[in-house]
């Protein structure tokens, strides 16, 4: 019979591991508090959201008595970004709570149980040549079907709909989605509601969305019977700074939770790949200056290490590189809000979504106030003139108030005094107070004016840092353990501004300059120095302008000289036949000729393999690869210019490298000389080619200029191959071309 000792000792062996487990949900024994008021109206809205089948936004429209829903087709945050800012318009305007929802995510053939008092948006980016982005791409297949299978028939006479859309005017099929849906849902019998908006990014995206958005909100409180005036000003997040929170569970930089795992340095294992919810922290394996030394410009080539990592990639893949911001910018926004001294720059805070249907927590949290300026929001990015708008209510004074209402509501001053001298945030607040915008000199700190801003408002209020992204320029054939990457250091001078004493300063891309402070610390060139800080932080700072901290969260990105940055690898579709025996055709000057670098190395993989097999004249068969490139002088910005020759022997008469030196080259008239030259003289080898053996044509590079001069001059070249005009014959074969996914880019402006 079991004594009371034995009793004892089983009520223990089961009572103390269901303890353990439910540690967190158990105050007496350490875990959370018993939730507040508004910390219990945040679990509400989340177990609202959570209930039913997660796929129908119909019934969770139902569930949480909500009007509309904002869907958004993003392929790098900026529309998804749109989104949010609508959802949150459409609640201060009118008091009308939305879903934010990823259409990938959701069951789209239920657009058709939409109730008929409710409203959805699209907000659509064109991604590529007129392409849906990836998770807006099932929904385009599913309206683009002549009679679309929805829940209850084929059309959408419930439906009212709002739809703007984001592109670039320097690409040929503008807002391609946008237009698109727009068509389709109109003839299924759905209702728009405003005019269609398309933003353009080559000009103002901004611009476009504020001119668009107010004449939709008229139309929509008609169609909808609701007036303004709702709800005002309402928080989105509950933000609380907390003291007693374990230290290996504080973000501080690091991208998702399972990172924060691995950089506590716990034993638990780490399920799950790398990509873009869970970047890899891959080491650089080499980096170097590809310009000329003496020159005023700087690209740089850096290797990343894949090994260990799961991680794959193709040719023409592109890698997604995440950036910090630089020193300056991080000192200077905890300066306007009073956050800079060292007893609060590292305090830690909780951010809870108050409706997580409308707004999510857009980084990880718990996480102290510099690791969300250093790391997950978009602080070095020109202030928008609606947020600069909106945060006038808290200026210190009114003059700062008049200052800021005026840039926010007067659409020319704003382009002369903040978007002209690519003012940031907290320059623009720095502005306003009439502190000084300069930086301090080494040891000093900003001297600012403090701005009482609700911290849930920041959060609101700044976009979160995005990562950037560069076309792979090697081929995982030749370097299964690595990703090259050649990026051109963006730097430039901004308009004369009141603020920077009406002189031009020197404008700093993000991520080049991140990228060149990685080069320049793993090379030795500019040495980084280390500090170690009270929170016994480790911080790598570069003697130079802007200087990134690049030890990264705990120092993990940087031991022993091995830099780490995070890294994934987004697909692409922009691939080389299968065949070596279809001529290829590619045009990339400058840094456009780092994914042919790729295509290049994978036929010389394919070559190396062949020959090994076959002998030496295994590519005796093989059809020829025109490279047609481009730079200013062969002396100063010939990229791998050392490389394409031994490239050019492997590859056996292959690979015709052409190369156009604009600064060293002139035609007859004196004009410089430029790729789409170099394709008009060769037109009589390049069209037989296109015409009778089908080749395949790849375009790499700037969208503006040059992208749309070489289109010009095959539009010439095959008109005149077909018998007609350019403007007839040609365009009609450039467009079968495109269709048939023979002529690709991968252009950026």
């Amino acid at each position: 019979m079991a004594t009371q000792l034995d009793l004892l000792i089983i009520l223990l062996t089961v009572s103390l591991p269901l303890l353990y487990f439910f540690r967190e949900s158990l105050p007496f024994i350490g875990g959370k508090a018993l939730p507040s008021k508004q910390n219990g109206s945040a679990a509400k809205a989340k177990k609202v959201e959570e209930e039913g089948d997660p796929r129908n936004f119909v019934e969770k429209m139902e569930r949480a008595g909500k009007r509309a829903v904002i869907f958004y087709g993003s392929q790098t945050g900026t529309a998804e970004e749109y989104a949010i800012r609508l959802a949150k318009e459409a609640k201060s305007r009118f008091g009308l709570s939305s879903l934010v929802c990823d259409p990938e995510e959701h069951d789209m053939n239920l657009l058709d149980q939409v109730p008929e008092n409710a409203v959805v948006f699209f907000v659509m980016a064109t991604y590529g040549e007129g392409e849906p982005t990836d998770n807006a791409a099932a929904l385009m297949e599913l309206l683009s079907e002549e009679e679309p299978d929805f829940s209850q028939g084929n059309r959408l006479e419930n439906l009212n709909y709002v739809v703007f859309g984001l592109g670039n005017k320097t690409y040929e099929f503008y807002n391609e989605v946008a237009k698109q849906l727009d068509k389709r849902l109109e003839g299924l019998g759905a209702k728009r509601i405003g005019e269609r908006g398309e933003g353009d990014d080559d000009k103002s995206m901004e611009e476009d969305y504020l001119a668009w958005k107010d004449p939709m909100w008229e139309t929509f409180s008609k169609v909808l019977g609701v007036e303004e005036g709702g709800s005002g000003d309402v928080a989105d997040f509950l933000v609380t700074e907390i003291t007693d929170h374990p230290p290996e569970k504080v973000f501080h930089g690091e991208l998702s939770p399972r990172a924060l795992i691995v950089a506590s340095g716990a034993n638990t294992p780490v399920s799950g790949g790398y990509g873009i919810k869970n970047p890899y922290p891959a080491p650089v394996l080499a980096s170097k200056e590809l310009f000329a030394v003496s020159g005023d410009r700087n690209c740089v080539h850096i290797e990343f290490d894949l090994t260990g990592s799961g991680m794959t990639y193709q040719h023409g893949d592109h890698v997604g590189i995440w950036p910090s911001n630089p020193d300056v910018e991080v000192d200077r926004m905890l300066s306007v809000l009073g956050l800079d001294s060292d007893s609060k720059r590292f305090n830690i805070i909780d951010i809870e979504s108050l409706d997580p249907a409308l707004a999510k927590v857009p980084f990880p949290t718990p996480a102290t106030y510099d690791a969300i300026f250093r790391h997950y929001l978009d602080i070095s990015a020109i202030a928008s003139r609606q947020t600069i708008a909106f945060l006038s209510r808290y200026a210190p004074n009114e003059n700062a108030k008049q200052k800021l209402t005026e840039w926010g509501t007067n659409k020319e001053l704003y382009a002369q005094e903040i978007d002209g001298p690519a003012l940031k945030l907290a320059e623009v607040l720095q502005a306003a107070s009439g502190d000084s915008l300069d930086q301090p000199q080494d040891g000093q700190s900003f001297n600012s004016t403090k701005w009482s801003i609700p911290f849930d408002r920041i959060v609101s209020s700044v976009p979160r840092l995005q990562p950037r992204y560069y076309s792979i320029s090697s081929s995982s054939k030749l370097h299964p353990n690595a990703i090259h990457v050649t990026a051109v250091v963006l730097k430039y001078q901004s308009a004369a501004s009141p603020v920077h004493h009406h002189e031009p300063r020197w404008v700093f891309g993000l991520s080049t300059n991140f990228i060149l402070n990685v080069k320049n610390a793993h090379s030795g060139s500019n040495t980084p120095m280390s500090e170690t800080t009270a929170n016994a932080l480790e911080a790598v700072t570069m003697k130079k302008v802007p200087s990134y901290k690049l030890a990264g969260p705990r120092g993990n990105y940087v031991k022993e000289n091995v830099y780490k940055v995070p890294i994934h690898v987004r697909r692409s579709t922009f691939r080389l036949p299968t065949s070596p025996k279809v001529p290829i055709i590619m045009i990339g000057p400058g840094t456009g000729v780092a994914p042919f670098r790729g295509f290049v190395q994978e036929r010389v993989a394919l070559a190396r393999k062949a020959i090994e097999k076959n002998g030496p004249d295994a590519l005796k068969d093989w059809a020829p690869m025109y490279l047609f490139y481009g730079c200013r002088k062969s002396n100063e910005d010939f990229l791998y210019q050392d490389e394409w020759p031994e490239y050019e022997k492997e590859l056996k008469g292959v690979l015709r490298m052409k190369v156009a030196f604009s600064r060293e080259m002139k035609k007859p008239d004196g004009s410089k000389v430029y790729v789409q030259d170099l394709i008009h003289d060769l037109r009589a080898e390049l069209a037989p080619l296109i015409v009778d053996k089908r080749a395949y044509i790849y375009i790499c590079g700037d969208a503006k200029s040059m992208s749309k001069a070489v289109e010009e001059r095959l539009t010439q070249m095959l008109g005149e191959a077909k018998g007609g005009t350019a403007q007839v014959e040609g365009v009609k074969e450039l467009k079968m071309l495109k269709e048939r996914n023979r002529l690709m880019t991968d252009v950026w402006s």
